[in-house]
């Protein structure tokens, strides 16, 4: 049988903020909910992250006010570096992972694994069934790391899903 992600990755606690390690600076990193005040430091994330097609503002926005207490953060004590938001559907059983974001001079350092384990840990302990999402048929990179996690792609890549042109492979994981 299959250890489930948080069962390969140590647990970093209980507590709501997590200290991580240091970055090449020697800062702690914190990963913690995301809050108002940190909605500057959230677009400019994922506007680095996805510059063809990062969140509108608004959007970005109402997730927050919407899902705030599903989104994570990675704070360095002078900015953020990554974010996750992972959104369940009405019946509970099952989450998607909506977005995960890394900064791209912080990208390779397991940052993106690190929001990925601490939200699947998240999801474990409220009993969903099932998390789902959606990657480009070429990050080559992010295909690994969900698949490091246990994810897998049985549907294959579906064809425009998000329209002409914007196909994506999806994964799914049982929990």
């Amino acid at each position: 049988m299959t250890a489930f992600p948080e069962e390969r990755f140590p647990s970093l606690g209980h507590r709501t903020e997590q200290a991580l390690f240091a970055d090449r600076g020697e800062r702690p990193l914190t990963l913690r909910g995301v809050t108002e005040a940190d909605l500057p430091e959230l677009l400019r994330v994922d506007r680095e992250a996805f510059p063809e097609e990062p969140y509108p503002v608004f959007v970005l926005r109402q997730l927050c006010d919407i899902h705030g207490d599903r989104i994570l953060v990675l704070d360095d004590g002078e900015g953020l570096l990554g974010y996750i938001l992972f959104v369940n559907t009405s019946d509970g059983h099952v989450s998607w992972i909506m977005s995960l974001a890394v900064t791209p001079h912080q990208q390779g350092r397991g940052l993106g694994r690190r929001l990925m384990v601490e939200a699947l840990r998240r999801l474990r302990t409220e009993h969903v069934h099932q998390v789902r999402l959606t990657v480009e048929p070429t990050n080559a990179a992010a295909i690994m790391l969900y698949r490091s996690l246990g994810f897998s792609s049985d549907e294959g890549v579906v064809k425009d899903y998000f329209g002409p042109g914007e196909d994506r492979l999806i994964m799914t994981l049982g929990m």
